[in-house]
């Protein structure tokens, strides 16, 4: 592979562009990591415009936890589901027999608890808000699809400024989590085909964004014209065709190109 250009994108900013001639996007992201570390990425055939899709996970990527293992704190189960989760996420477990396991082990705790951990534990990314806001102001469709569950990923979702939610639900009963989900599973198969038909219900020329963390993100990732993992499990990372592991979301904005002076700065979270 041969170096044609390099260029600095923004006046004395931190996000450098290299045109290159030929080259395996493999061997690229390697030679990258070997000289610069792990940093923020992303390798693209073509200079990267502003996507008409965005769809992104929720635990550990736009929000900072995982929000099963913090509702399995006030179950006193937390290093029993945590070591579930992990294992999930590395991509050891099946997703949706590990959801199931994790999910039982809540029977009977107080539905209290879910508007407990959200108005106590459950914060955004750094940038996330920013992220999400500019997107949609230049016209970006926003998706916030999610192997969690809805009752937290909708007041989450409304805070962040998604326009669309897809996720799991518990099941209540009399006031507690009777230990089921109702219906579908939103496994990696999902994810990925929340993508696609919302990238078709756009057109063909749709480009689209992805982040996750998570083996569970893969597909969806693979999938996108921009799929970045965001300080994600090391399958995620190398599945990707782009990642953050030194910035926050908004280094999203920077690899895309989008200028500083363009990005929306969004309110506080409540």
């Amino acid at each position: 592979m041969k170096l044609a250009a390099a260029e600095m994108l923004d006046f004395c900013d931190t996000t450098m562009q290299l045109d290159l001639v030929g080259g395996d996007p493999a061997a690229l992201r390697t030679i990258i990591d070997e000289v610069f570390g792990p940093c923020d990425t992303l390798i693209a055939d073509h200079e990267p415009v502003m996507p008409h899709l965005f769809v992104s996970d929720m635990d550990s990527t736009m929000i900072g936890q995982e929000c099963i293992d913090e509702l399995a704190d006030y179950a006193g189960l937390k290093p029993q589901i945590a070591a579930i989760t992990e294992r999930a996420m590395q991509g050891e477990l099946d997703f949706s027999s590990a959801l199931r396991e994790r999910v039982m082990l809540l029977r009977g705790l107080s539905e209290t608890a879910i508007q407990d951990c959200l108005t106590t534990r459950i914060k955004p990314m750094p940038g996330a808000r920013v992220l999400v806001a500019t997107l949609k102001a230049h016209g970006c469709h926003t998706v916030l699809v999610t192997g969690g569950f809805h009752q937290f990923a909708d007041p989450v979702a409304e805070q962040l400024g998604f326009e669309l939610v897809v996720g799991n639900r518990l099941e209540t009963g009399e006031g507690v989590l009777t230990g089921g989900l109702v219906g579908a599973i939103t496994d990696s198969a999902v994810k990925e085909r929340v993508l696609r038909d919302e990238a078709a219900r756009i057109g063909k020329h749709a480009v689209s964004l992805a982040t996750g963390d998570g083996a569970n993100d893969i597909p969806m990732l693979v999938a996108a014209t921009y799929g970045l993992a965001y300080h994600a499990k090391p399958r995620a990372r190398d599945a990707a065709n782009g990642a953050i592991d030194r910035g926050d979301l908004t280094n999203v904005l920077r690899l895309l190109g989008i200028p500083r002076s363009e990005w929306i700065e969004a309110g506080q979270w409540r």
